[in-house]
């Protein structure tokens, strides 16, 4: 791409086609993408570890009664969350489709001789295998998916679960993700950055679909040095309380509860998103 390409952009992105998600698998972004989870000057690609610590004991403590279980995590990152409660006797698998997130989460697990395993792939065509007691994905990762995605990985995780297991969703409000398509465009220029490893600007530009409910967010890198553009965007599907209730129910979940955060109440710099329980009912049992 080049400048040009930019002049004459379609005013108004499709959802999901200009980019299925930002690059999580390239080798040099996830390396960028890992300091970023690892630090702790910010809650931006992972939380900060005293969060991090007091959701996994929220998860530990009311969720799973303290009890050891097997705990599937998608979207896991570089397994902040899954060696913690493997930490507390806890088996885990985790699935990222970032290498080098991938190979932290394994390398902290075999140093402590944690029961974890970790798989590196999209969390769409990952084979999850069976028998968990709580699968969960949080952070908001449920939106980025389209319906029909976000619809296959809500099936995939009931077969996953042993019967009457527990699925935790961490999804994003309805206001946050309206909120993320309002957002007015912008621009910076940096000598390196997540997106670029160069001097270049960095231009931003988020857009609204009404009709479907979609944010989608355009990121726009210039190197400096080459005037190379290179283009990468992310959709997001916003979903009301209601919406969420029945998408899990018509996959066959029960007994659903929402609550104000991953620890069950809410929490500072955390208000953009809800913690949603459910638990797995034999399909033709009332709400499958």
């Amino acid at each position: 791409m080049n400048l040009l390409d930019i002049v004459r952009r379609q005013p108004k992105p499709e959802p999901w086609r200009e980019g299925d998600n930002i690059p999580w698998h390239e080798p040099e972004f996830s390396r960028r993408m890992l300091n970023e989870h690892l630090t702790q000057a910010h809650d931006a690609a992972s939380r900060r570890f005293p969060l991090i610590d007091k959701h996994v004991a929220w998860i530990h403590e009311v969720l799973l009664l303290g009890r050891p279980a097997r705990i599937l995590d998608l979207g896991c990152g570089p397994g902040l969350y899954a060696n913690r409660l493997a930490r507390l006797g806890h088996t885990c698998t985790g699935v990222d489709f970032s290498p080098a997130s991938i190979q932290y989460a394994q390398a902290t697990a075999q140093a402590e001789n944690l029961a974890c395993t970790f798989i590196e792939q999209d969390i769409r065509q990952a084979d999850y295998g069976s028998g968990y007691d709580l699968a969960m994905l949080i952070f908001g990762e449920f939106n980025v998916f389209s319906q029909a995605d976000a619809d296959l990985i809500l099936d995939k995780l009931h077969q996953a679960l042993r019967p009457d297991g527990l699925l935790l969703l961490e999804p994003h409000t309805f206001t946050a993700v309206w909120r993320i398509g309002l957002e007015a465009a912008r621009w910076s220029a940096a000598e390196q950055g997540l997106f670029c490893d160069r001097p270049h600007l960095y231009l931003t530009e988020n857009h609204w679909d009404p009709a479907g409910q979609i944010a989608t967010c355009r990121y726009y890198t210039i190197d400096a040095l080459t005037g190379q553009v290179s283009r990468y965007a992310q959709s997001l599907q916003a979903y009301t309380n209601e919406q969420y209730q029945a998408s899990l129910a018509r996959r066959g979940f029960g007994e659903i509860a929402f609550f104000a955060g991953l620890s069950g109440t809410v929490e500072a710099g955390q208000e953009d998103f809800m913690a949603i329980t459910a638990r797995k009912q034999e399909k033709g049992n009332g709400d499958g």
